[in-house]
């Protein structure tokens, strides 16, 4: 792997501000799509998507112009919230498949593939309300078990072939300390490493077929040293057990919470997080880039020097990533600023939108879009 040096961070952040006026397509239109750029070298570009209301943080799927741009650029669709526990578990005994439904026939009809996000958010805080307080009864072991082979069950078999990649497990490593988090179902099963192997094991034996995930949001900012190290440690106690699992799923929500200044864009510790994602890659797993955005707190309020660090800073992550043959397909989480979350979950401190997607508020495409571009043209064939 070649590292990216302060020296060549500063040249992407003056070719993002020079591309800046090339890179904004008429409404909805950029060609090649992005999707057509990541095929050449054996990959998919896509994003999530949900059901919200047009003007929501959620979704736009009732709006025809992110709908346009859905289609212009994308090649493989996630659910953004309707495939986790607590849409699709309304109750312990009852599923309510219809919002998921809506996603995988729009995919269907516009032949996108789709990837299931996910079978098991290994959180107490984002399972569902019912399940904190539920009684498992004289045998909670074997009832525990019981609910997540259903689960799972239930939804590889309703899907089949249409689901192509399943984050299985998201987020089971607690990001302060490295260890594995707990929730009331992994308590009643015997403890989280017994229920993410039985998740995967599951996975495999109900969908055969199908790219089997862990998926985490470490990062290559400072502070994420107990995170990376939380999940290897549990990447490798995966493949000591035999444990099915296919694919690191790297989240990619870049965070800009101070500037080099040499640079001018985020810093980041590209040395510890080119070891991290080696050490995975060495134990024979895969990767994917599951959940991209960037978010921008420290650049400027300016539009055209904040477009730019962002397209910078992205264009250097990607360029890294996209040179592991081992890399698969890209997601972006969002590809308009309208409707990405960052703009509820992480303001910016002058009021002014988060700029942390391809494409602005009124679905042009903006430098960030050419930034994943490039990174897409110059990407190393996957093996």
């Amino acid at each position: 792997m070649t590292d990216i040096t302060r020296r060549q961070s500063l040249q992407l952040l003056l070719g993002a501000a020079a591309c800046a006026a090339a890179s904004t397509h008429a409404f909805g239109v950029a060609e090649p799509s992005l999707d057509s750029l990541a095929r050449r070298t054996g990959r998919r570009f896509g994003t999530a998507v949900g059901q919200g209301q047009p003007g929501s943080n959620a979704g736009p799927f009732a709006d025809p112009g992110y709908r346009r741009i859905i289609e212009a650029d994308c090649g493989i669709l996630v659910a953004e919230n309707e495939m986790k526990w607590q849409w699709l578990r309304p109750t312990p005994d009852t599923f309510d498949f219809s919002g998921f439904d809506r996603l995988v026939d729009y995919a269907k009809a516009h032949s996108m593939a789709v990837r299931g996000h996910t079978l098991l958010w290994h959180k107490s805080k984002w399972m569902p309300d019912w399940e904190a307080t539920h009684d498992f009864g004289a045998n909670p072991v074997q009832a525990a078990e019981a609910m997540l082979t259903n689960h799972i069950t239930t939804i590889c078999k309703r899907y089949g072939d249409a689901i192509v990649s399943y984050d299985v497990v998201n987020e089971a490593v607690h990001d302060a300390d490295g260890v594995l988090e707990e929730t009331a179902l992994s308590k009643a099963l015997g403890g989280a490493e017994a229920t993410i192997d039985l998740a995967f094991h599951m996975a495999r034996e109900h969908a055969p077929h199908a790219e089997l995930v862990y998926n985490d949001y470490m990062g290559w900012e400072a502070g994420n040293d107990a995170h990376r190290t939380g999940v290897l440690k549990l990447l490798e106690g995966l493949r000591k057990r035999n444990v099915p699992v296919d694919t690191l799923g790297l989240q990619s929500h870049l965070i800009v919470n101070s500037l080099d200044p040499e640079t001018g864009i985020g810093r980041r510790e590209e040395e510890a997080w080119q070891a991290f994602v080696d050490e995975a890659v060495g134990m024979g797993y895969r990767l994917v880039i599951t959940e991209f955005d960037v978010q921008d707190k420290a650049l400027p309020t300016d539009i055209a020097a904040r477009d730019a660090g962002v397209s910078a800073y992205a264009r250097a992550y990607l360029d890294m990533m996209l040179n592991y043959k081992e890399m698969g397909d890209v997601l972006a989480w969002g590809l308009s600023d309208r409707y990405s979350w960052l703009q509820g979950f992480s303001p910016r401190d002058d009021g002014t939108p988060v700029r942390g997607c391809p494409y602005g508020h009124d679905f042009k495409a903006k430098p960030l879009h050419e930034a994943i571009a490039a990174s897409l043209r110059a990407a190393t064939p996957r093996s």
